[in-house]
């Protein structure tokens, strides 16, 4: 019987953790969307179109779109890196490095990361 009430109990926190780990990912994505929407944090639609998003009307062209992020950079670091300084990877892009240039705290690029690697 105790064995029963021990797995029951770890199956149970089990499904807390996962609950509040899922919790903690979708608002993770959902304040990343409002910084990348944000003239005056992100402001990636200046450069950045959103397919199929009716909210972001009037996107930039001059970069590529936010569309299969995903796929085009599973590895999240590389992303996160990309953000937090652009310069690294292209001296003479337009991005500007949020994180080199604080621009966006590290909290924000985390954001940021969740929310575009879910488009």
């Amino acid at each position: 019987m105790q064995k029963k009430s021990v797995l029951l109990f770890a199956l149970i926190a089990g499904l807390g953790i996962a609950s509040v780990a899922a919790a903690t990912e979708a608002t993770m994505k959902m304040e990343g969307r409002k910084i990348v929407f944000d003239r005056k944090k992100g402001n990636c639609l200046s450069c950045h179109a959103i397919p199929n998003d009716p909210k972001a009307e009037s996107a930039g062209n001059i970069a590529p779109p936010f569309i299969m992020m995903k796929a085009r950079y599973p590895d999240r670091a590389k992303l996160r890196a990309q953000i937090w300084n652009s310069t690294q990877a292209n001296p003479r892009t337009a991005m500007p490095p949020f994180g080199k240039h604080r621009i966006l705290t590290e909290q924000e690029i985390d954001q940021v990361v969740e929310y575009i690697q879910s488009l």
